[in-house]
């Protein structure tokens, strides 16, 4: 671990957020039943997952930071979409941390 940049642990963590998330928005198949969703565990993932992203922005450079931000946005959206009702504005996942997201 010492010879690994911040900026790799970061995006690790954040990769593995995100592959997570996407797993519980229902966006991967499950082998039994053929559709996996949790969207309760998807939401918590989106909201730290966000924090992090939000927080490590400034600290990794805007390269890193734009993918990691463009990520979290998309699963986002995938979330939106995944709800049978919307959330009300600025109570989606993370928004807390991004602002509203359409």
């Amino acid at each position: 671990m010492a010879d690994v940049s911040a900026v790799e642990i970061i995006t690790t963590a954040t990769v593995h957020l995100m592959s997570a998330a996407a797993v519980k928005i229902g966006l991967a198949e499950d082998e039994q039943t053929g559709h996996y969703q949790d969207l309760a565990e998807a939401r918590k993932l989106i909201i730290a997952l966000a924090g992090l992203v939000t927080a490590a922005s400034p600290e990794i450079g805007g390269d890193h930071a734009r993918s990691l931000r463009d990520g979290l946005r998309t699963l986002q959206l995938a979330f939106a979409e995944a709800l049978p009702f919307p959330d009300p504005p600025g109570q989606a996942p993370g928004e807390k941390w991004t602002g509203r997201v359409s």
